[in-house]
């Protein structure tokens, strides 16, 4: 035994540490090597640190795997006596199994405090509000292991996948792990309902928030401990869609996130709601992408420090990200042109040419500039974006001086030009603005050294500097 049954009473978001009843006592110990820090507690901004393989002996209890449940007596004990022969058979690192009861009102309370009581490294923690969220957010904030699991109670996808799940956490490799039923080389039972609304949801996924990653729901995933310190303080949900938020802002951050093809049985006696978690989904999409559109989200808190990515170093002949800076600019600079012929062509309807070019190149500039923040240039959060905008302004003039001067020189040659020849015009002028911009954005607005210093002060906070890296 690891535990005992701890109850977390009142539930809300950032949760409290579970109060000892008697002779009973809460999960884990203090926070050691690789703990999440509790939610409610300040998180440190700055760097994350480096990633690095976890020692033998580092750590007592290398994973923690929790279990969420909701009224499960039935499937309770068989699925936590399984998996734990399976990881004592299996795995080579000190592990636990929480078992995280939320608000059940039939036995699995019994049953969970039963296990916690007979079986070794097994714990059991309940919640009086429900939400799936909310009980791995509970467990993991509180857990000291350096790497936290969870899987469903049904054990839809097969054991042997966990150990190539969590192996690139261990070693250093990544910040996430997900099982993929979607993927190429998964084996997946399920009838054609569930496989139609799990693609059409990573569909919806990709096409809203431009995810990445393959398969949202899979009840199969793992995080680093330090990584959950920093991000589930960003998660609001607290029901199904947390996964998903989870993997987005992981995503957005530029965590890595790795993908293990797993073998999968769907459950037919899932007593998930799909109705009513498609609509909370829904919603979660709609706030998770309202919130990046505007910067509202520190992400920058997530980095990992400079010199982690192999991109950071530089190498004799090779200009440093040059060449992706030349691509994301020159995709970012060809939507940005179309956005201001469109733009330009509405305003000439009811305005002149001069004012009609001003207007749509100050609306084009404004997206242009945080389209290459943070696509071309990878500054993340909202740290010295009012800056960036306003650099991006005088280049926005330097540019309007262009294309101003090149209408003012077409109406001198030609007294009443045609629209074509001031489109014609026009995109040449911007053609040679896109060149002095991309140049002023890389010495001026997004300097290399800039981020570079950002990124050494967040390491090194002893040296006085508080900005965190972006």
């Amino acid at each position: 035994m690891t535990g005992r049954l701890a109850t977390v009473v009142g539930m809300t978001t950032p949760p409290p540490t579970p109060t000892p009843q008697g002779s009973q006592k809460a999960l884990g110990s203090p926070p050691s090597l690789g703990s999440p820090t509790p939610l409610g507690a300040p998180t440190s901004l700055g760097a994350l640190p480096p990633r690095e393989h976890l020692r033998p002996g580092q750590a007592a209890t290398v994973l923690d795997v929790v279990i969420p449940v909701y009224n499960e007596e039935k499937d309770l004990e068989s699925c936590v006596r399984r998996l734990h022969d399976h990881l004592t058979r299996t795995f080579p690192y000190g592990f636990r199994i929480t078992i995280a009861d939320n608000a059940s009102t039939d036995d699995t309370p019994g049953i969970a405090a039963k296990l916690d009581d007979e079986m070794d490294h097994v714990t059991a923690v309940r919640l009086e509000q429900k939400g799936r969220g909310r009980a791995l957010r509970t467990v993991w904030s509180l857990s000291e292991a350096p790497v936290l699991a969870y899987m469903d109670v049904d054990l839809s996808t097969d054991l042997n996948a966990l150990l190539p799940l969590v192996a690139p956490l261990i070693s250093g490799h990544s910040d996430l792990a997900i099982g993929s039923r979607l993927s190429r080389s998964a084996r997946v039972v399920r009838g054609p309902k569930r496989e139609f609304i799990s693609r059409t949801y990573n569909l919806i996924l990709r096409g809203s928030l431009a995810a990445r990653f393959s398969d949202a729901q899979c009840g199969f995933k793992a995080i680093r401990g330090d990584v959950a310190g920093r991000l589930l303080p960003l998660v609001e949900d607290t029901g199904w869609f947390f996964d998903t938020e989870m993997l987005v802002l992981a995503e957005r951050a530029g965590l890595r996130i790795h993908e293990v093809p797993v073998d999968w049985v769907d459950d037919p006696d899932s007593t998930v709601h799909i109705v009513r978690t498609a609509t909370d989904d829904l919603k979660g999409v709609w706030r998770v992408g309202r919130a990046l559109a505007t910067g509202a989200l520190p992400l920058d808190r997530l980095a990992r420090p400079f010199g982690d990515d192999p991109r950071d170093r530089q190498l004799s002949g090779v200009p440093g990200g040059l060449a992706r800076q030349v691509v994301g600019f020159a995709v970012v600079g060809a939507l940005s042109t179309l956005l201001y012929l469109g733009l330009y062509s509405l305003f000439r309807l009811g305005a002149g040419s001069q004012l009609a070019n001003a207007a749509a190149l100050l609306v084009s500039a404004l997206a242009n500039t945080a389209a290459n923040r943070r696509l071309t240039f990878g500054v993340r959060g909202r740290d010295r974006a009012v800056r960036h905008q306003a650099q991006g302004l005088v280049v926005f003039a330097i540019g309007l001086v262009l294309t101003s001067g090149s209408l003012a020189a077409l109406d001198a040659a030609t007294r009443t030009p045609s629209h074509g020849s001031e489109l014609t015009v026009l995109v040449a002028a911007n053609l040679a603005a896109t060149v002095l911009r991309f140049l002023l954005f890389r010495a001026w607005v997004f300097p290399d050294r800039e981020r570079r210093a950002g990124a050494e002060s967040a390491e090194n906070p002893g040296n006085g500097a508080t900005t965190p890296l972006t």
